[in-house]
């Protein structure tokens, strides 16, 4: 029986993040599962276009504005919360349901990084509607392929 411990495995973090308290308890939960060991952390801001917008094209062209906006300002948010603590990050947006797309980032990362461990990071959430109709973590406790990480 060997008492060496295994060399630290690439660990891929896919964080969901809109700026909100739970969001950034979980990038926080991140920088932390991610000491001492190679990898990156994908910061991901999902922009989620209501159904009523879409049947309007000035309304999504106005949206589509929005999350430019909301994008820079989460990006900057993210940028100060890990600065001088972790520099192996990027910042990703995309468009849909937050867990799709969450799960579709770690699909990426797994096929881009066949040896790395991946996981998606999300942030519990406090709302009540989310107990009666399901969140974005709930989703992904059903649904997601990789390990999923929820911080409370």
């Amino acid at each position: 029986m060997s008492t060496t411990t295994p060399p630290a495995r690439d660990l891929r973090l896919v964080v969901g993040y809109d700026g909100s308290p739970p969001a950034s308890r979980a990038l926080e939960a991140a920088v932390n599962l991610l000491q001492g060991r190679d990898g990156r952390i994908e910061v991901v801001y999902v922009a989620h276009v209501p159904s009523m917008a879409a049947l309007s094209p000035g309304a999504v062209s106005e949206l589509e504005e929005d999350f430019d906006d909301i994008e820079q300002e989460l990006r900057t948010m993210a940028a100060e919360q890990l600065g001088g603590r972790e520099e192996r990050w990027g910042f990703h947006r995309r468009q849909g349901l937050i867990a799709e797309e969450l799960i579709g980032v770690a699909k990426d990362l797994g096929t881009a990084n066949q040896h790395a461990a991946v996981a998606i990071v999300v942030g519990s959430s406090s709302a009540v509607t989310h107990r009666v109709v399901g969140s974005a973590a709930v989703s992904l406790a059903r649904h997601s392929p990789v390990p999923l990480v929820v911080v409370p």
